[in-house]
């Protein structure tokens, strides 16, 4: 099968089955063929691997990952790009194609069936709308995960790796940084895609970490506390909290806490580290 990477080839496809881009989907679809051996290699795929894809398209990336990974299970939302990649993937007996929204997959069953329950990476160009579900979903549901290397909206892939203080450091940075390392790849101009984004991308690849680099008593809880700390940038790290609503988290509670831990009872939610939400988690959480 032609080279999708090459954007005659794309318009080949796209023409021969009449295709529509759907708003909806984000759909753009990667037309450069550096950038696409650039991704594999960044993802370090060999043939030990199981990937998931995550919206392949008309198949571009999932043509690289067949050639280089052992086994490749891509999940296609759009039912009208079914029959597309059934024929631009038609030569590669390594690939299943999933009609569904990956949010409701059961990627553990996934990686148990196709790689004996042994850490999956993931590779996906995703849709910008979509792109923090997705990767909170892949970590917050502990699928037996690898690695994801994601293409994204240039601003989200800075906000995943910023620390605090930085204007960027948020609820996502936290939450990323917190299941796995990330490092930027590569910075994808929007002229790489079919139709034109306006913004550009970036490549970012979230290597997991093999054990959590804080312990916390109660995950979840702490991920409450940061997404109310971040809700109100502009109040103090007690008013956020407080406003929140959170059971048990009283004023009161809150200045005592950042007593203990020798923090000012006037500082924000972006001046704490990963570590200092664990600690200010114990110390609020109701035993």
């Amino acid at each position: 099968m032609a080279n999708l990477g090459i954007y005659s080839n794309t318009i080949e496809v796209l023409e021969k089955f009449n295709f529509s881009f759907q708003k909806k989907y984000g759909q753009n679809f990667l037309i450069d063929t550096h950038i696409l051996e650039n991704i594999i290699e960044g993802a370090n795929i060999t043939k030990d691997d199981c990937v998931l894809e995550i919206g392949p398209g008309i198949g571009t990336m999932t043509q690289y990952l067949c050639e280089s990974a052992r086994m490749v299970i891509a999940v296609e939302i759009d039912k009208n790009l079914i029959p597309i990649l059934n024929e631009t993937l038609k030569d590669y007996d390594n690939k299943i194609i999933i009609n569904e929204d990956v949010l409701k997959v059961d990627i553990n069953a996934l990686a148990k069936e196709y790689n004996n329950g042994r850490p999956i990476k993931v590779v996906a160009n995703l849709p910008y709308y979509i792109t923090t579900p997705i990767i909170m979903g892949l970590f917050e549901s502990h699928v037996p995960l690898d690695s994801i290397t994601v293409m994204v909206q240039k601003e989200v892939a800075d906000r995943m790796q910023v620390g605090p203080g930085t204007k960027d450091y948020g609820a996502l940075s936290l939450a990323v940084q917190y299941y796995a390392k990330p490092s930027v790849l590569m910075v994808v101009s929007a002229n790489c895609f079919i139709p034109r984004p306006n913004v550009d991308s970036a490549v970012i690849k979230l290597t997991c970490h093999e054990s959590n680099p804080i312990s916390v008593n109660n995950e979840q809880f702490m991920f409450t506390l940061i997404r109310a700390s971040f809700n109100q940038r502009r109040k103090t790290l007690v008013n956020g909290l407080t406003n929140a609503g959170i059971d048990g988290v009283t004023k009161e509670r809150v200045y005592e806490a950042l007593e203990k831990m020798d923090l000012s009872p006037t500082i924000r939610g972006e001046a704490l580290t990963l570590s200092d939400f664990a600690k200010l988690s114990d110390l609020l959480e109701v035993k």
